[in-house]
């Protein structure tokens, strides 16, 4: 290593005293110190909050003074637990459901053991006596409890303490009932499939046929961590349906259960084609329309859908095509006006993403919003006010603010501040809690009225903010990188501390790329970056066409040829760091987890040799090897697009490797799965190209846990100071 003399005792510190640096960014110290966002009672003028999983309070949103204790462990008549994970009122705030022991399936889904408190009797009763739950929900008149167990739905009738079968079909592996299934879950984020209507009397849901979709096979090699003395002599062999590109999905059906005369009921859909995704089913304010929302399997035909639920004849209202796909997110917070005459709709038809209203037949009112940017966020609409709320990038894709907009169209930015700001209203729309951080400033979280105005801190991290600057670390700054087809992209630059332009610095480029991403943000996020600035790297990153916030054709120009613009832009932005007169262009990295260890790959596959390492984490080596839903959405289907998906795998493109390459999995990554490195390194192998792997046992898609995180980060750190 060499050795430096820094004229600087302060920088002497910086590299020497800090010592701990990249264990303090690994472990979280760096982390803005958050509060649970405070839940609205039905009033608006009164919040919940838990108490060190032992209490909820009640308190008034204006004082934040505590008004009331709506449950206590203590104080609750023979309760069977001693602590809880969370809570859910009933709709009319007499009941409380509690859960514990919770048990995660896949990333977002997990089983739970849940308990129904009845606030005034101070009794608590399990949902269930036979066995955890998922996913429950309360009827709209509090009367029911409808949840999922073991790919079948129930319902428990509070008033007689009684729990009936809405399905029996579920079978592990083949039919799952009210519950997504591995890609559902993962693509259309989701855990839920069933829902209430408005008078409470039928329940919807979606049934998912898993029958012949794929099964994909991970194997555990460790004992569990509580196990100190057993060794698994023999791996486990954990099984789930995956459909990867191009194989079977689920089958999708809709049906109706109607407790009165219980019976259940197949809705009709218009008949457009056999293989499709229903990513959303939703109640309209008439208690007899169901709102279903239907994507084909290219996703570039998007139905949306009004059943009627006794009848079951279906109609499809609306529809939207588009020659690359239909974003399913843009109704991520699909709202019917409570008279039922209409709703609000978030396209980008017109290029970005803005907020529409139909009629509940489906035709057009109005334009809600509009102007070359796009809405982010839409938080929803104050029925008195006629006024709409939501999030958008007016301001720079770089930034979020917040807005709101009246029936007349006068719109107000409710946050003024530089920086990422993100909303949770109360009930009534008079209070919202604004989440904000930029660059230089840890989050803030402040209670704000309708119009604005901070009304008192929820929670500052001044300490933080302090202890940071006491490392006097570089900052990092904003720029425009210029590309040879006229394409500005944003990003943002990290020198290392006591910066000399008459120097030569390595460069590494952080990057992630991939579809609506964003990683130059104004936003508080210390990372791994600061420590290899202290040690002397710039580092780098910037959002290559692809990615989000500005406007549908930036985002979707990637359409079927995913990896090659991307791969294309990391490597101007490489050339036009290399023309810089502080970076040795003979020294230049590229790193990435994910779709950025994908790009990693890529990079140090292409024609032109512009990196000297890479690091690529948990990486697609073929995009056949990854999840329909998401693949397909970007890429088609592989039947059809046969020449791009070879165009676009890494593992022919193996042979090509140039650089100095490290790759890491964790074997147990049921989402990006071990089998992508394991083929490319074969390819490696194959073409005589000699690379560095670390490998983290029973590790998912994350790599998760502190000592983990520690050797992850210490590895890779390693291999740039020593090779870049």
């Amino acid at each position: 290593m060499k050795k430096i003399i820094f004229t600087s005792i302060a920088v002497l510190f910086i590299v020497f005293g800090n010592a701990n640096l990249l264990y303090d960014i690994t472990d979280g110290k760096f982390r803005p110190k958050m509060i649970a966002i405070p839940r609205s009672m039905n009033d608006g003028e009164f919040y919940s909050s838990a108490i060190d999983n032992q209490a909820i309070i009640k308190c008034e949103y204006r004082s934040g003074n505590v008004v009331d204790t709506l449950f206590s462990i203590s104080k609750a008549k023979k309760c069977p637990f001693k602590d809880f994970a969370g809570y859910e009122f009933s709709p009319d705030e007499k009941k409380i459901l509690l859960y514990r022991n919770v048990h995660y399936r896949y990333r977002r889904s997990f089983t739970a053991d849940y308990y129904i408190y009845d606030i005034k009797r101070r009794e608590i009763t399990p949902l269930s006596e036979y066995g955890s739950q998922e996913v429950p929900l309360f009827s709209p008149d509090s009367r029911y409890v409808a949840f999922a167990r073991e790919n079948n739905l129930y319902i428990r009738k509070l008033d007689f303490g009684t729990e009936i079968a809405v399905t029996n079909d579920g079978i592990a592996g083949k039919i799952i009932n009210g519950i997504p299934d591995w890609v559902y879950e993962e693509e259309f984020v989701t855990t839920r499939h069933f829902g209430w209507s408005s008078d409470s009397k039928l329940l919807a849901y979606t049934k998912f046929n898993e029958t012949e979709v794929p099964e994909f096979a991970l194997q555990k090699f460790t004992a569990p961590a509580a196990d100190k003395v057993n060794t698994l002599l023999y791996p486990q062999l954990l099984k789930f349906k995956y459909p990867k590109a191009g194989e079977n999905n689920s089958k999708v059906s809709v049906h109706v259960y109607d407790d009165f005369n219980k019976t259940t009921r197949t809705m009709q859909l218009p008949a457009t084609d056999q293989d499709f995704y229903i990513p959303k089913i939703q109640w309209t304010a008439a208690p007899d329309q169901l709102a279903i929302l239907k994507l084909n399997r290219t996703q570039n035909r998007y139905d949306f859908i009004i059943a009627n639920a006794k009848s079951t004849i279906s109609k499809s209202v609306f529809s939207e095509t588009d020659s690359r796909y239909v974003d399913y997110s843009n109704d991520d917070n699909l709202y019917f006006t409570a008279d039922n005459q209409s709703f609000f709709h978030i396209s980008e038809h017109n290029g970005y993403r803005h907020i529409y209203q139909y009629n509940i037949n489906g035709s057009l009112m109005r334009q809600i919003t509009s102007g070359n940017w796009d809405v982010t966020e839409f938080y929803g609409y104050d029925e008195a006010k006629k006024t709409l709320y939501y999030q958008s990038a007016e301001t720079s894709p770089l930034q979020r603010n917040i807005f709101s907009i009246d029936n007349k169209g006068k719109k107000t930015k409710l946050t003024n501040s530089k920086g990422i700001h993100s909303a949770t209203f109360n009930n009534s729309f008079s209070y919202f809690v604004d989440n904000y951080s930029s660059l230089s400033e840890p989050n803030a979280v402040n209670l704000c009225n309708a119009a604005g105005k901070i009304v008192r801190p929820l929670i500052e991290n001044n300490e933080l903010k302090s202890q940071f600057i006491s490392l006097q670390l570089p900052e990092k700054q904003f720029i425009s990188i210029p590309t040879s087809d006229g394409t500005e992209l944003n990003a943002w630059i990290l020198k290392p501390a006591n910066f000399d332009e008459t120097k030569k610095y390595p460069l590494l480029l952080v990057q992630y790329s991939g579809p609506n991403s964003q990683e130059v943000l104004d936003r508080w996020n210390i990372g791994w970056e600061y420590y290899l600035a202290s040690k002397g790297i710039v580092v780098a990153c910037a959002d290559g066409r692809g990615t989000g916030a500005r406007g549908a054709e930036f985002r979707k120009c990637t359409y079927g040829q995913l990896g090659i613009l991307e791969t294309r832009d990391q490597i101007e932005t490489a050339k036009y760091f290399g023309n810089q007169p502080f970076i040795d262009e003979t020294r230049i990295g590229i790193w990435g987890w994910s779709f950025g260890g994908s790009m990693t790959v890529w990079a140090l596959s292409a024609s032109e040799s512009v990196f000297k390492i890479g690091i690529a984490v948990a990486p697609v080596t073929d995009w056949r090897l990854y999840d329909s839903a998401y693949t397909e959405r970007f890429m088609g289907l592989p039947q059809s697009n046969f020449k791009a998906y070879e165009q676009t795998s890494a593992l022919p493109a193996a042979q090509n490797l140039n650089g100095k390459l490290l790759i890491i999995h964790g074997t147990a990554d049921d989402n990006v799965h071990y089998q992508n490195t394991l083929l490319y390194i074969k390819n490696l192998i194959d073409a005589d190209k000699q690379f560095e792997v670390q490998i983290y046992p029973d590790s998912n898609h994350s790599i998760l846990g502190q000592q983990t995180r520690r050797h992850l980060y210490t590895r890779m750190s390693e291999f740039v100071i020593a090779n870049l």
